[in-house]
């Protein structure tokens, strides 16, 4: 089970009454450290403490019964933080409850920092959107496209019949893709192998599945953006995260390397066994200083990632300019549509089609929902997650930006979304009711 239904159009923005900052935040910092908690059963009278406390209800029970082992979910609008809750544990059966501050791993939520990163320079005409990106590996500056397999298994390769540019990465239109979600990827190591030596010593490590621009295909597009961040800037890629957007924002928790402190908050993954239960896995070791990845692997919470949200939905300052933010929230793939992600890795991914029936599109940053989701958010939301089922929307027409944190493999799982759908539901009945 997915998140939605069938589509229906939703409540117009002009029928949301949003409730007020005071009726929705009045909790002490310090209940965030005392176990399930929420600022959703905090003192505000009702109605607002009722529709809210029903949002507690949905994740305590889901927490309760074990579909996943512990969740942070927040919600904010224009006016403010309206919703945060922390139920069940960072690590089963007997570990630390979950808490405001858990730290998570969001993986590819990351390609939203690369991306205003990316974006940043191009409002400083340091990047073109629509020029060949910089040449700083033969696999940009003469990229390769594999069209199949002989007979005998060799990889079929030739020149791109166009150059990569910045617009075809950022919107996943390059032709690179990730071996997790594309066959033909994931068997080209073994195929080079059949090459004669000569041949296979000029073979691409990272070939495209398509010509740019032809097509969409999720993949390792926005890990060649931090590339060419680092190189443009000339800075490594969490220094220039840490300077221009992190510490703007105040996103002290968010990072590729982890403090002792930030470690001691971590949550663990969690695999999903075919009987729908849950083991932790081990932690993952303390990461290192080394080269880092604008596609992955970085750590947060989940009031800091709403930090990020909340101000591209205000217009993007102090980041980037309100008309950047416009352009990232447009259909920059025009008639390609994004497709159901078919996965070769089912203890890392599911499959992947995050609104059935719905038609979905692709902006700089985030996938776009071209309709209104039942009960929920409205057409023209964006939306992205991260592997270890970690997810946000930001709603532009009603206003309101939301982020959910666990930590559960694989991607895409069907308990998982199925809460992240009650939550959204919730969350709106709340907005619409306060």
């Amino acid at each position: 089970m997915l998140i939605s239904g069938k589509p229906e159009i939703s409540v117009e923005p002009r029928m949301i009454r949003h409730p007020s900052r005071r009726d929705f935040v009045k909790a002490s910092t310090t209940l965030a450290l005392a176990g399930p908690w929420s600022r959703a059963a905090c003192g505000r009278d009702a109605p607002a403490a009722r529709t809210l406390s029903a949002i507690d209800a949905v994740l305590r029970a889901a927490t309760s019964a074990g579909e996943i082992p512990g969740v942070v979910a927040m919600a904010a609008t224009d006016e403010g933080v309206v919703y945060e809750g922390a139920f069940g544990k960072r690590r089963l059966p007997d570990g630390p409850a979950m808490t405001r501050d858990t730290v998570f791993r969001i993986a590819s939520m990351v390609k939203l920092i690369t991306s205003v990163a990316a974006l940043r320079l191009v409002e400083q005409r340091k990047l073109e959107l629509d020029a060949p990106v910089p040449d700083i590996d033969p696999a940009l500056g003469a990229p390769k496209v594999l069209d199949g397999f002989d007979a005998s298994g060799r990889p079929q390769l030739r020149p791109a019949r166009r150059p990569i540019t910045l617009r075809h990465l950022l919107t996943h239109t390059s032709g690179f893709a990730y071996r997790l979600w594309d066959a033909k990827a994931l068997r080209y190591p073994e195929a080079i192998e059949k090459l004669p030596a000569a041949q296979r010593s000029e073979a691409p490590p990272t070939p495209l599945m398509f010509d740019p621009g032809e097509r969409w295909q999720y993949g390792m597009s926005i890990d060649w953006v931090g590339r060419i961040v680092e190189a443009v800037s000339g800075e490594a890629l969490d220094d220039y995260f840490r300077k221009h957007i992190l510490d703007p924002l105040g996103m002290t928790d968010t990072g590729f390397l982890v403090s002792a402190a930030q470690r001691a908050r971590e949550a663990s993954a969690h695999r999903r066994a075919p009987d729908g239960s849950l083991a932790a896995q081990p932690m993952e070791p303390k990461p290192v200083r080394h080269t880092f990845s604008g596609g992955g692997g970085i750590y947060s919470t989940a009031p800091d990632y709403l930090a990020l949200l909340r101000a591209l939905m205000r217009g993007g300052a102090p980041i980037l300019r309100p008309a950047t933010v416009a352009l990232m929230g447009e259909n920059e793939i025009g008639r390609v549509d994004v497709h159901i992600l078919k996965t070769t890795a089912p203890a890392l991914s599911n499959d992947v089609d995050l609104f059935p029936g719905i038609a979905c599109k692709w902006g700089f940053g985030h996938m776009i929902t071209t309709q209104a989701v039942a009960d929920g958010r409205g057409s023209g939301s964006l939306t992205w997650g991260g592997l270890f089922n970690t997810y946000y929307w930001i709603d532009p027409g009603k206003r309101v930006a939301a982020v959910f944190m666990t930590q559960v493999l694989p991607f895409a799982d069907t308990r998982a979304l199925r809460l992240y759908g009650r939550f959204e539901r919730a969350l709106y009945a709340a907005l619409n009711a306060g």
